[in-house]
């Protein structure tokens, strides 16, 4: 008799494992914010055991990893509109809907606070930087190829998603249509 091995399903139960547990982080992080829990309050969360978390992740930083990577590598595509100042303005609206969506200030915490944790920490740190770095420049590199003339990636981290990140990581008030679409008339006019 031949041996049968195990059937692997994509979308099966490992993956909705996988669902649950970084749901379970976010949660966490949002409500307690981070360094507040362990993984046992994550599986508890989550409905599985301690010891399938342990035997995915290995660690408690390495599943917060896991989950930021995750996070940044779910994000909604480009905008593409025909202008610079329409792709931006699509692009901050977008952000801002993200980062103060459900997940949003759980998700930049996790980001600041795995930043001083190590080496993975900082790859995750790196990897989210690069990820609106690679969104920018995109959108800056077909404005030049259209004959607009684009700020520098930099200008519009530092005027457009910096104030986005400090207003809802210090709850320093609300991100407005207007408040964002506002950032992006700024820097269009400074460049």
């Amino acid at each position: 008799m031949q041996e049968r091995s195990p059937v692997r399903r994509p979308g099966g139960r490992s993956a909705r494992v996988r669902a649950a547990v970084h749901q379970a982080v976010t949660d966490l992080v949002g409500e307690r914010g981070y360094g507040e829990f362990t993984v046992g309050d994550v599986a508890a969360r989550a409905g599985v055991a301690d010891t399938s978390v342990y035997r995915r992740w290995g660690t408690l930083e390495s599943l917060l990893t896991d989950v930021l990577l995750t996070r940044l590598n779910a994000r909604s595509p480009m905008p593409d509109t025909g202008t610079l100042a329409g792709d931006l303005h699509a692009y901050a609206a977008q952000v801002a809907r993200e980062i103060t969506g459900p997940d949003g200030l759980a998700v930049l915490r996790l980001t600041v606070a795995l930043s001083n944790r190590g080496e993975k920490g900082l790859r995750a740190r790196d990897e989210f930087l690069a990820e609106r770095a690679r969104f920018v420049q995109g959108m800056l590199d077909r404005a030049a190829e259209r004959g607009e003339r684009p700020p520098d990636a930099l200008e519009v981290l530092d005027h457009i998603m910096a104030p986005m990140y400090i207003r809802v990581l210090f709850n320093a008030g609300p991100l407005t249509p207007d408040y964002v679409a506002g950032l992006v008339d700024r820097l269009l006019t400074q460049a």
